[in-house]
Formats: C-alpha cells, sequence, structure tokens
C-alpha cells in the first residue's frame, strides 16, 4: 500500500519506514530538515520536507503521494522537557496534536485514504481514580493539574477527530513512556544519566504507576495498525504496569547507580511542579489486552524488566 507518513525522521518514525518497506509498502516521508532527506531516501521512502502547520503545504504534498494510508507521527518533543514549564515545553506539539491533525485528516479524505492512524499517549492522561490498570473503555482524567490541562486537551482532540470523523478508518496509539536508543531513557539521555548520576528520586511513596514500551516494540504496533486492527483506541504499552518504587530502583540496578533517594512530596513540589509529582504518586497504567488481541502485536520486550537490561 502507499503510506504517507507525517514525522518520519521522528522517535517512532525512523525506525517505522524501514519495517513498512521491508513487507512491500511504498512510503513517503515527511522531514521538517533537509539534512535528513538524504537518510529517508537510503531507507527506502520518498522524501518529502513539510511543515505541518502549514495546511496548504499538506495538503499538496498528500494529494501528491495518493496514499492509501496516513500515518501521523509529528511531534515536537526533545528527550529534555522542561517539568516545570509543562505547557510551555508541550505548545507546539499541542498544535501539531490539533491544528495538524486536522490539515493531515482532510487532506487524507480528499485524497481518498482509507485508513488514518495518530500518535496518542497513555499513563499521565489516564483517570486517577478506581483501579490502577485502566482500559481504552475507562475515561480519561477530569480533573488534571491545571498545568496539564492544554495538553490534556489536545491529546482528547487527537483522539476524538481521528476516531470520529466519517469517511475514514481511524486509530489512535496510545504510546506508553519510551525508552530504547536516541530516547531520553536510552544511553546518553537526559532520563539514563539522570538515574545514572542518583538525580531522579522516588518522590514520596512512589505510587504513581507507569506503563513502558520499548521504542522498537512501538514501531512495530503502529505498522501492524497500518492494515490491522477496527477503527479505534489502542493502549501501545508492555505487559507488566509498575509503580515507581519498583521500577526506579530496578533501573538504577541496571545502571549501576546507587538507589534513588526519597523526597517527600512537599519538597519534590517546590522544585519539579505539580504534573511530574502527580506522575510520581498518581497516575495510573496501561492495559495492552487491545492492542495484542486485534493488532495481533507481541513486544519484543514484553516487560520493562527485560527491556531495561536487554534494551536500552
Amino acid at each position: 500500500m502507499r503510506v504517507f507518513l507525517a514525522g518520519a525522521t521522528g522517535a517512532i518514525g525512523q525506525r517505522l519506514v524501514p519495517l513498512l518497506i521491508d513487507v512491500g509498502h511504498e512510503v513517503v516521508g515527511t522531514t521538517r530538515t533537509a539534512t535528513k532527506v538524504d537518510g529517508l531516501r537510503l531507507a527506502g521512502a520518498t522524501p518529502v520536507i513539510l511543515d505541518g502547520r502549514d495546511g496548504e503545504a499538506v495538503r499538496r504534498a498528500v494529494l501528491q503521494a495518493r496514499p492509501e494510508v496516513v500515518v501521523h507521527q509529528m511531534t515536537s518533543l526533545s528527550g529534555n522537557l522542561d517539568m516545570r514549564h509543562f505547557a510551555d515545553s508541550f505548545a507546539d506539539t499541542n498544535r501539531l496534536r490539533t491544528e495538524t491533525t486536522d490539515h493531515l485528516l482532510q487532506a487524507a479524505l480528499e485524497a481518498g485514504a482509507g485508513r488514518f492512524i495518530a500518535q496518542s499517549f497513555a499513563g499521565w492522561p489516564n483517570e486517577q481514580r478506581g483501579g490502577p490498570i485502566k482500559t481504552e473503555e475507562d475515561p480519561l482524567n477530569t480533573t488534571p493539574p491545571p498545568e496539564v490541562k492544554e495538553t490534556l486537551d489536545a491529546i482528547l482532540y487527537l483522539e476524538a477527530v481521528t476516531t470520529g470523523t466519517s469517511g475514514i478508518e481511524g486509530l489512535a496509539l496510545r504510546y506508553g513512556g519510551f525508552y530504547g536508543p536516541g530516547q531520553a531513557l536510552g544511553k546518553g539521555g537526559a532520563m539514563f544519566d539522570g538515574v545514572s548520576a542518583r538525580q531522579v528520586p522516588i518522590v514520596g511513596r512512589g505510587t504513581g504507576i507507569w506503563s513502558f514500551v520499548h521504542i522498537d516494540d512501538a514501531a512495530m504496533a503502529t505498522a501492524l495498525a497500518v492494515d490491522r486492527g477496527a477503527p479505534g483506541i489502542y493502549n501501545v504499552v508492555d505487559d507488566e504496569p509498575a509503580q515507581v518504587s519498583e521500577w526506579l530502583p530496578y533501573l538504577a540496578d541496571v545502571l549501576g547507580a546507587k538507589p534513588p533517594r526519597r523526597v517527600p512530596v512537599w519538597l519534590a513540589r517546590m522544585f519539579v511542579g505539580e504534573p511530574l509529582v502527580s506522575m510520581m504518586t498518581k497516575i495510573r497504567g496501561s492495559s495492552n489486552a487491545k492492542a495484542k488481541r486485534e493488532l495481533g502485536w507481541r513486544p519484543a520486550y514484553p516487560t520493562w524488566r527485560v527491556g531495561f537490561r536487554e534494551g536500552l
């Protein structure tokens, strides 16, 4: 099939291109950076330089590609997010989740594409009441910290228009916390180095529940979604959601670091802000049963225990 991959040089995109090419898809991949064009071409994709916020440019690129499937992987995130200024860190990505999603969806419909896949997120957006593990049927958080409300609204918008637009099959993939090469939690990344230097503490009792996914497993799930799975939302996470108090000391041990320090909630709130405190103490994990069942996805790193030792 012909696949238009918006964000082909991002975290997922650069791993997704070869997976799609290997199974016979034709890929048109976008990048905002001219220096990355040759890499896309070498990987087997047809490169296009594109600013996703330019609606007319998006329309022209998609119509020229005539795709059967459009995959939206555009973000503007780095591995060094400023958690004290959460809204500012996510402002550009929120535009890509709203304005650019609209541009891509309208262009996909005009081009006659039959399927649209968009990147969403599993983890802190989950409702923080009730059981510890959430499925796609559970509501998202209705009372988030004020600093994250705009970002949560953008995620909700992306999921609603992706799965609710008539005339096209829409799938929103809620990825867990990425780790692996090139990620913040990967060799040389901010999280990797922070844990190694004993700079990432357990806040309070560390009762926040995280769901991880290795970056290569996330890319594989996306490749499968190109031609599998009914329209809807899918959690793309590993098999074992875990509390911070469990996975963080394990990670430190894997990296040969000293055990993480512990700091009280009030002190952490002063230095890192409410969003990170919430992630460390309140958030809920996500179930991957639907993605495994309907996409036929089996992560190569089924748990963070395996992945942290073998996949970082």
